[in-house]
């Protein structure tokens, strides 16, 4: 698949004797096995199907919301390709509904437009998921990315792990997912902080789900939150939206990046747990590192790294495609 003028000029699918009409359904057959070895529905039934290179599918991403697809198609190739996409996936996993939500920043970079569209099934985009048992409620074509965060989930259920009768603040919490999570391994108090107002509702309605309870929503910028809040917290998460998507970029990030954890390092008390995450792709995990070395650093504060982070089993990388590893995190303690 060649792409003249873009830049990235070719993908590869098919291989050696290998014809492209052989090598889509393998490959998501392939996807498919993979996935059943780790996951059982009763438990966890929000996953990711198809994760692009490291499924052999270059430009493709599938995710699965119980009975609901979501497909999102990166490049002009797939893009040629998206309808016998769409069948190989209705024949093989039968949804009720099958949804393109192709809205990424790689996609306009590679001079396609967004589309929002029901391909396949029922209209209705919400749906009710399990992760590790709990339950969360999903818009999957109003949601950001596919509507859930689910290559964070192993960094959700380590919340979990560590919540028992912590007081935790969960920053950037979008629909709460590390705050759920938090308040069922039994934290005492979350404060979840987002400036998007319309996240609070979904994040109501996913505590009444798991009937949870001892939660606030604070509407805010987190910049914002650090400078005139008192901390009183035992763990916070600090997750935020990519800050830099092109490579020039970097240095603008490197200074957002280590200025958020430096406010939140300077404010918190000895013996407390920072998670602190980037899915900057530009951003490499021996960057990051650097970046809390300087705001540890700057905030006059020792850290030691207790944990990094955990790849949920449904995100593989290619070994010939070590770029797409993009999310990074680590799991600090701050003394």
């Amino acid at each position: 698949m060649l792409n003249k003028g873009r830049s990235i000029l070719g993908h590869m699918l098919a291989f050696g004797k290998e014809t492209l009409e052989e090598a889509l359904p393998r490959r998501i057959r392939e996807a498919a096995l993979l996935r059943k070895q780790w996951f059982d529905p009763s438990y966890t039934n929000a996953i990711r199907l198809i994760n692009a290179e490291g499924d052999g599918i270059p430009g493709l991403i599938v995710d699965a919301y119980a009975d609901v697809l979501v497909m999102q198609v990166a490049n002009p190739g797939i893009e040629r390709l998206k309808s016998q996409i769409a069948q190989y996936l209705i024949e093989e996993f039968k949804p009720r509904s099958l949804f393109e939500k192709s809205t990424s920043f790689m996609r306009r970079k590679e001079g396609l437009d967004e589309v929002r569209a029901l391909i396949h099934g029922e209209p209705n985009s919400e749906v009710e998921i399990l992760e590790k048992g709990l339950r969360y409620s999903v818009d999957v074509l109003d949601g950001q990315k596919t509507g859930l965060f689910l290559d964070q989930r192993e960094m959700r259920s380590l919340i979990r792990e560590l919540s028992s009768n912590k007081r935790v603040l969960n920053c950037f919490a979008y629909t709460g997912g590390f705050s759920i999570a938090a308040l069922a391994g039994g934290a005492t108090h979350v404060d979840s902080v987002e400036m998007s107002a319309k996240c609070g509702p979904r994040i109501e309605k996913n505590l009444a789900l798991n009937q949870l309870a001892g939660h606030k929503f604070l509407c805010e910028d987190v910049f914002g939150h650090f400078k005139t809040s008192d901390w009183n917290y035992d763990i916070v998460i600090l997750d935020p939206p990519a800050f830099v998507k092109r490579r020039e970029d970097i240095a603008k990030a490197f200074y957002a990046y280590k200025d958020l954890n430096r406010y939140a390092i300077e404010k918190m008390k000895p013996g407390t747990l920072l998670l602190t995450c980037s899915c900057s792709y530009h951003v490499d995990e021996t960057l990051f590192q650097n970046i809390l070395f300087r705001a540890a650093s700057e905030a006059g504060r020792s850290v030691r790294i207790i944990e990094k982070h955990r790849m949920a089993h449904d995100h593989p990388i290619s070994i010939f495609h070590p770029e797409s590893s993009y999310l990074k995190s680590f799991l600090l303690y701050i003394y």
